[in-house]
């Protein structure tokens, strides 16, 4: 096994590169019709029970693509799922955060080498050391000082597509990149699951178009936990909000879909130092969350 080690770049402990041997390849990966000839990984693989979700977006991802994103990696915490996506902006570095903050394994698998010097792209390079100090992987078929070039994102994407048990699209036009990762996936017979989104959004036409095509569109966390033969834990959310005061409960119901704080005050005719309150004890026990304004429920 060749076993490199790096010192420069982020700085802090040296980053071990090895080069994996067959037997330790992915499962997927050798079932692929076009395998790779080297596999170099950074960190650890997740253990060989888990299973591997790929999640691919837009680089110009919009409020809702994010927060669906964030919600979906936070309703898989607990179960034995590992997060994969390319590093890339947009999209998969939100899917990276996501997966960290709840504490899920993550797999980045980027366009370049490994080598902290090519790692890209370069705005991401202490996320990807995030991921490695968290338990997570890179993952590169690259020779660790490849850099990256126009067509090895491409050609990177059939290693996401082939890794995965599923794959979750978030938002993608018809143009974008994300759409040959989603050909891939049909082409390895995985599963490709699609977040629905607005229709009046450009970033809804590639997951809408796949839908059409026969991918499975989802709305919460147990579709996926379903796609990849995950089953859910049995929670009743009507007992876990049976123990909320009633008021609480109300402002809940009113969260049909992300409002500001002032039309709650004013649906609720109560006082806006009221409303604050519960709003802050809601977002402390998990049920709301507030962002650019606007407050959604998270279950």
């Amino acid at each position: 096994m060749t076993v490199l080690r790096y010192t420069h770049g982020m700085g802090g402990d040296p980053i071990v590169i090895r080069e994996l041997t067959r037997a330790q390849w992915p499962e997927g990966l050798s079932e692929i019709p076009d395998p790779p000839k080297k596999l170099w990984l950074t960190g650890e693989m997740p253990p060989k029970e888990h299973k591997l979700l790929t999640v691919v977006g837009s680089r110009m991802y919009t409020g809702y693509g994010r927060d669906a994103c964030e919600h979906f990696i936070a309703g898989l915490a607990g179960y034995p799922v590992s997060i994969v996506s390319g590093l890339a902006l947009g999209i998969d570095g939100i899917a990276h955060r996501a997966a960290l903050k709840v504490g899920l394994h993550t797999v980045a698998i980027p366009g370049s080498g490994l080598g902290e010097r090519v790692l890209y792209p370069a705005t991401h390079r202490r996320l990807a050391r995030e991921i490695v100090t968290q338990g997570g992987a890179l993952l590169s078929e690259y020779e660790p000082e490849f850099k990256a070039t126009r067509w090895s994102f491409p050609q990177r994407n059939r290693l996401m597509a082939g890794i995965a048990h599923a794959t979750l699209i978030i938002e993608a036009s018809t143009k974008s990149g994300t759409l040959i990762t989603a050909r891939m996936v049909a082409d390895y017979n995985r599963e490709l699951l699609v977040v629905p989104g607005s229709i009046f959004s450009k970033n809804s036409e590639g997951p809408h178009l796949f839908m059409k095509l026969g991918a499975t569109p989802v709305t919460c966390a147990e579709d996926i936990l379903a796609a990849v033969g995950i089953e859910a834990a049995r929670q009743s959310r009507a007992a876990d909000l049976s123990a909320l005061p009633s008021d609480h409960r109300k402002l809940l119901d009113l969260l049909t879909e992300p409002r500001s704080k002032n039309t709650l005050i004013e649906v609720l005719d109560m006082p806006p130092a009221t409303v604050s309150g519960m709003l802050m004890e809601l977002e402390l026990q998990g049920y709301v969350v507030e962002r650019n304004g606007l407050i959604r429920r998270s279950i």
